[in-house]
């Protein structure tokens, strides 16, 4: 949950051009928003009007955690700011340098696999903080000087040296052993490794970092998770403290922390993987003995999963199954190869799609009858990018007909009565409070809220058989039950006691309550009888058994299986009489504990248990003051000389931004080599407004060389350098209309553009410049608009979509110079031939007016050739964009190759202009109208890789280019992904 932010310099170059120099779009929250600060010794936490409570309280619960939780890495971080969020329904926290501050989701997850028995923002403390620890152990050595010269985009440099799979698998080894919950107690987070290694599949370390096109490779949550604690069992828990000391005090050169680890341990990185992958593999194989399975037919998918004849299937999901008939079932399915859609699946292995979703906020939640379905998807604000929303929408099987029930609503889970009238939801408000209500399944209208006073957090609530009575699991200090409420008299009734089990899931049927329960160490479905309470383990699966759902006639179970190709629907005779009984309470110590004896020997992690296990952890009240915006937007946390990615320029500058990210600032001095001269610049960008406000000014000099012959031939070439002042000044909307499978955005801006020229003494001057006109006042409008099909990530470019974007600059203000200008380009995407590939048709076509001055170009021009000025110009293109092969090819320790895509293109722009005719003196003869036609045609080839065992890969490859107008060819390098 960390965000590792990379900030490229924002280096302005001296080539002074009309255009809007701009800062990036930040998201931020709505400017009615009042914010406050509480100041602890340690922590800064900020929040909006509403979450005073939950303020104080997790200020209390940070001040308390900040030794234990830093205790094992010896580091003691320096003061920090932690934001509360609360306009978001997304589940999440990081961590950032840019500027350095925390950042807290206050809306709990419906996932169990995330949250546990866990408070969730107990959960994001302890994880958070983390990180904060990990960073400032990069105070040392190097770093530190680093961070002295160059601010926070210094101390970036040494924490590149660390892979991310440890600063995750770090966190996460800490959020487990500081509490009684946590993702190293959850056998739902090694699922995915656990299947792997179980299969026979131990992927490669190159592999295991960089991932896959075609194979499910656990991310570097779960990768650092058990590499972390493994070294930290064998070596001591001390170890990763040792290594990171080491790490930062020695040259950064390539894989310079793995030979920090083996300076302290003997073992290479590469050595560390395959001990733990051998570690685990006997520890699961030892599990697998003891098991007594529950047999279960899955549902047959004939070919529709991507090379499923083949050995190597494409990755695919298929899970959260709903009886439609007694043969057949909806469900849910994704994968690297399909995003979330419903499926309808039959016994004869005949598969339907019915519906692509949008973006759902959790794509594993459905509820389903007969003849209705539905699910939650996210809604955005148009502006405000913190602020988004949970909302509820409802497809008629039997039409197709979809519904967008409810509007700016906050609700993470519902879910239908079986009569189709009513649907019970969670809503989590923005005061981060949870709360059940029933809806009408026709109108979205609330008709009961049902009485949360204890603050219980809510998960999968499920409607039994008399569309009266509700059944919920429910968490509260660190333990869970399931609750059975009845919607008519608001009575409770605990079906389970108590406990630390994290139970999910529940599922109705008559006397019975079907659940999720990880007890026996393996998640399977189980089951408690509401008259005795008695419990019973219905599934025995190798893996994992997630979902229970009923047939109508209540004789078959479905349930998700896993294995290490995904998830399948798999079903069973329901027989009460064939199940489990078992002993309460839940005998948590079945769970495998890879952690061992860390609970008592990690530095902090007993303090931590207690600290966390005390609910109401509020022992200081904190004054509360205003944190206004203006009065807090100046930020500085960059600083000092940067490169720019030409090498041909260096500046110096600061760089800031406020906390609430309203407004960014940039100020310095850039130098050209290529011309030998240099620039200040003053960047400013206020974005608390529903227009973003941009303010630019440079002032530098320039240098200009050109012929100053009037007849052929050319030989007179000279030389000048003179001082120039450039004022930008507009605003900007960029709006979010995403509300389908589709993502939609939508531009609009209007800046002024003042540039003024002095010394400037050649006798002419490009027609792109002002030389001795002096200046140029100038009026740049632009809009833009995309709706894009949502790609999975085996696509190379979107299979379905339009974009546009029209600008329009012109010169209205008069003087010496004119000028006028507009552009408009537009892109088609089309299905390709197979599922993956993609065609795109573009085209543009840009008028200039004659005047004294020329714009540059506001459309493309067919690759491999030079830009020509015209008055018209027709441009068209096509491309085929196509995966060639998924690969997975290691290159030593250096590089490691994922995939290799192609794109065939064709090129074509059409021109003309009316020139003067002049004789060899000079004088002017006439005009005629010139034609400039210039057709391309190519191939990309581009490799996406992993280099130096970074995790985020790069794109590169090489473009061949046959100009069809003069038969030339040309090979150029080509750079699609720097990976940040």
């Amino acid at each position: 949950m960390v965000r590792r932010l990379f900030l490229t310099a924002q280096c302005l170059l001296t080539t002074v051009a009309i255009n809007a120099q701009t800062l990036p779009v930040l998201d931020q929250n709505p400017t009615s928003l009042h914010w406050y600060r509480l100041s602890t010794p340690h922590f800064r936490v900020l929040y909006p009007n509403g979450l005073d409570s939950t303020a104080q309280r997790t200020a209390n619960r940070l001040e308390s955690l900040y030794e234990p939780a830093s205790a094992s890495l010896g580091k003691q971080p320096r003061r920090i700011s932690v934001l509360l969020q609360n306009q978001t329904t997304v589940s999440n926290g990081f961590v950032t340098l840019f500027p350095r501050r925390s950042e807290f989701f206050a809306v709990s997850p419906q996932d169990p696999a995330q949250l546990g028995t866990y408070n969730w923002l107990d959960l994001l403390a302890v994880h958070e903080y983390r990180h904060v620890v990990q960073n400032d152990k990069a105070l040392q050595g190097y770093g530190r000087v680093l961070y002295t010269a160059l601010g926070n985009a210094g101390l970036f440099f040494p924490l590149l040296t660390v892979p991310d799979w440890f600063a995750e698998g770090d966190a996460v080894s800490n959020e487990t052993l500081l509490s009684s919950s946590g993702r190293g107690r959850i056998p739902n987070f090694d699922l995915g490794m656990r299947a792997n290694l179980l299969a026979g599949k131990p992927f490669n370390y190159p592999k295991a970092v960089g991932g896959s096109y075609r194979d499910n490779v656990p991310n570097h949550y779960v990768l650092g998770y058990f590499l972390t604690t493994y070294l930290k069992r064998t070596y001591g828990p001390d170890i990763w403290s040792r290594v990171l000391t080491r790490n930062y005090r020695r040259f950064p050169w390539p894989f310079a922390f793995s030979a920090s680890i083996k300076d302290e341990t003997q073992l290479r990185t590469e050595d560390l993987y395959r001990k733990t992958m051998d570690d685990l593999t006997e520890i699961w194989q030892k599990q697998q003995t003891g098991l007594s399975l529950t047999p279960a037919t899955l549902y047959p998918t004939k070919g529709k999963i991507e090379k499923q004849s083949t050995a190597h299937p494409v990755f695919t999901n298929y899970r959260h199954p709903q009886f439609l008939t007694d043969s057949t079932i909806l469900c849910v399915k994704s994968g690297l190869g399909d995003t979330p859609r419903l499926v309808v699946l039959s016994r004869n292995g005949y598969e339907k799609t019915l519906h692509v979703q949008g973006y759902p906020n959790d794509p594993d939640l459905l509820s389903a009858t007969a003849s209705k379905a539905c699910w939650i998807e996210f809604g955005y604000d148009p502006r405000w990018g913190q602020r988004n929303y949970s909302n509820i929408r409802i497809l008629d099987i039997n039409t197709g007909k979809l519904t967008r029930l409810t509007h700016r609503a906050r609700y993470t889970v519902a879910t239908l009565s079986p009569d189709n009238t009513k649907l019970v939801v969670v809503d989590n408000t923005d005061r981060s409070k949870t709360i059940l209500r029933v809806l009408d399944a026709q109108t979205g209208n609330v008709l009961k809220t049902i009485a949360n006073p204890n603050n219980v957090f809510y998960q999968h609530p499920r409607w039994a058989e008399d569309n009266q009575t509700i059944v919920a699991v429910t968490l509260k200090d660190n333990q869970k039950t399931i609750e059975q409420i009845d919607t008519k008299s608001d009575t409770y009734r605990a079906l389970l006691p108590l406990a630390n089990e994290n139970i999910s899931h529940p599922q109705p049927w008559g006397n019975y309550v079907l659940y999720n329960s990880p007890r026996s160490g393996i998640d399977n479905v189980y089951a408690v009888d509401v008259r005795s309470k008695q419990v019973f383990q219905v599934t025995s699966r190798p893996l994992a058994g997630y979902h229970a759902a009923v047939s109508p006639s209540g004789n078959r179970l479905a349930f998700d299986d896993f294995s290490a190709t995904g998830y399948r629907i798999a079903t069973m005779p329901l027989t009460p009489a064939t199940w489990k009984l078992l002993p309460e309470p839940a005998q948590e110590q079945r769970l495998i504990r890879y952690f061992g004896p860390l609970t008592k020997l990690e530095p902090g992690a007993a303090q931590g248990r207690l600290i966390l296990a005390d609910s109401a952890t509020t022992d200081t009240l904190y004054k509360a003051s205003r944190f206004r915006r203006l009065a807090n937007a100046i930020n500085v946390y960059s600083w000092g000389p940067t490169v720019a990615s030409t090498g041909q320029a260096l500046s110096v500058g600061l760089s800031s931004q406020d906390l609430l990210s309203t407004t960014q600032i940039g100020v310095g001095y850039t130098y050209n080599q290529a011309e030998r001269a240099g620039n200040a610049y003053a960047l400013l960008s206020y974005q608390g407004l529903y227009p973003i406000i941009d303010l630019s000014f440079q002032h530098g000099t320039r240098r200009t060389s050109l012929y100053v012959d009037r007849i052929l031939p050319l030989d007179s070439l000279r030389s000048d350098s003179w001082q120039y002042n450039q004022l930008t000044a507009g605003f900007r909307l960029p709006l979010q209309l995403t509300n389908s499978k589709y993502s939609q955005t939508m531009s609009l801006s209007a800046y002024y553009n003042y540039l003024q020229v002095t010394g400037y003494d050649l006798p002419f001057r490009y027609p792109t410049e002002v030389g001795s006109a002096g200046s140029l006042s100038a009026l740049i409008y632009g809009f833009s608009y995309s709706h894009l099909l949502r790609q999975n990530k085996r696509d190379v470019a979107p299979r379905w979509g339009q974009a546009i974007s029209v600008n329009y600059r012109t010169t209205p203000f008069g003087g010496k110079l004119t000028a006028e200008q507009i552009g408009i380009q537009g892109n088609l995407f089309f299905p390709g031939l197979m599922k993956h590939h993609s065609l795109r048709l573009r085209g543009g076509y840009q008028q200039q007016v004659k005047g004294t001055y020329t714009f540059g170009p506001l459309i493309f021009f067919p690759r491999g050739k030079l830009y020509l000025t015209d008055d018209q110009i027709q441009a068209g293109s096509v491309e085929y964009r196509f995966p060639v092969a998924d690969t997975h090819w290691s290159l030593g320790r250096w590089l490691y190759v994922q995939r290799i895509k192609a794109n065939v293109f064709y090129d074509q722009s059409m021109g003309q202009s009316s020139v003067e005719v002049r004789d060899v003196y000079g004088r002017l003869r006439g005009y005629e109208t010139q034609h400039h036609d210039f057709q391309t045609t190519g191939l990309d080839v581009s490799f996406i890789f992993n280099a130096l065992r970074f995790r985020i890969p790069f794109e590169a490859g090489f473009r061949t280019i046959y100009s069809v107008t003069d038969g030339q060819w040309i090979v150029q390098p080509l750079v699609l992904d720097i990976g940040f």
